[in-house]
């Protein structure tokens, strides 16, 4: 029955038909009324299995009829949860304008928020023309003689380059952050970023290994999940002394990723400090200090964290939580 008010109707009518002919059943064989209804007093029981039918026909007419609220429920679950980007399937036609327009309303934020990222690319991309001439010009001084001014233009250049990543991951990730259906495997990002980390730092010899399970996977984009673990398993690369390990494994309805070096650590001081923009645990070594920033940041947008804690291959275990897709 398509028509979820007809058959709650139906529902309704049958059971109270089927309460209505138990009640007369029961005080006509218990003798106090209805003694001169014949009918019920000469087939009490076709009466009782008549009530009886009528009750669970009208009760499983009713849950019938109920159901597809609970599967619109599902479904909407699945769009929170990012296994779908809208809710799918046919209703009856009291709820269907419903999931119609929560449908439309679903795709408009999306399209909204498509814009949005575009347009911040189409900024970032503007800002490189200029960033390009600044770095030449810095070429130019060092070629005049003028190494402390080179070294000055390329510093702030590479501030400027890292801040424009910085806001554009930051804007991505808050506008993916409200786009439903995010579901990204992590081995392959984990791989890919191990291969090139790999690659980058042949010379040294780094060891870098994954446990990661094929079935894991977090409720972000591609590009921020890179963009996370990028940002992680570099500042493992800088300071690990040969060995790097990441890993992940399903923490209630999160996914915990850890990646662990044998580097020098870090101060249980200094953890929270470093979370911040800008601050570096050492002013005298390569980086702008907004790489674990962008981590925390991005991560908090799909609702996940970041943690420092010593690691069991004697230097920086950094934990990152995400949500499970």
């Amino acid at each position: 029955m398509r028509s979820l008010r007809l058959a709650i109707l139906v529902g309704a009518g049958l059971w109270t038909l089927g309460l209505l002919a138990a009640w007369a059943v029961l005080l006509t064989l218990n003798h106090r009324v209805f003694m001169s209804v014949a009918v019920v007093h000469a087939y009490p029981h076709s009466l009782g299995v008549l009530a009886i039918g009528s009750m669970l026909v009208g009760f499983a007419m009713v849950r019938a009829g109920l159901k597809p609220l609970n599967e619109i429920r599902r479904r909407l679950a699945d769009v929170q949860s990012g296994r779908a980007r809208q809710v799918l399937g046919e209703y009856p036609s009291e709820v269907q304008p419903l999931v119609r327009d929560l449908n439309g309303l679903l795709a408009h934020q999306e399209q909204a928020v498509s814009r949005a990222v575009a347009k911040a690319g189409d900024l970032a991309h503007g800002l490189k023309t200029p960033l390009a001439v600044l770095s030449q010009e810095a070429e130019r001084a060092a070629g005049r003689g003028q190494p402390e001014l080179a070294a000055a233009i390329g510093e702030q250049v590479e501030r400027m380059r890292r801040q424009i990543e910085y806001h554009l991951a930051h804007a991505r990730a808050a506008a993916s952050g409200a786009t439903p259906g995010l579901h990204c495997p992590v081995r392959p990002s984990a791989e890919g970023l191990a291969r090139t980390l790999r690659r980058l730092h042949a010379d040294r010899g780094l060891a870098i290994a994954l446990d990661v399970p094929a079935e894991l996977a977090v409720r972000c984009p591609r590009e921020d999940l890179d963009e996370m673990l990028g940002n992680l398993l570099d500042n493992a690369c800088k300071w690990a002394r040969g060995r790097i390990r990441l890993s992940a494994e399903p923490a209630g309805g999160d996914v915990a990723l850890v990646v662990d070096d044998d580097g020098p650590g870090l101060a249980p001081a200094m953890r929270a400090a470093v979370l911040q923009r800008g601050v570096r645990a050492d002013e005298a070594a390569p980086g702008s200090g907004f790489g674990l920033a962008i981590v925390g940041e991005i991560a908090a947008v799909y609702g996940g964290a970041i943690a420092l804690e010593t690691s069991p291959l004697g230097g920086l275990r950094a934990r990152l939580t995400l949500p499970s897709a």
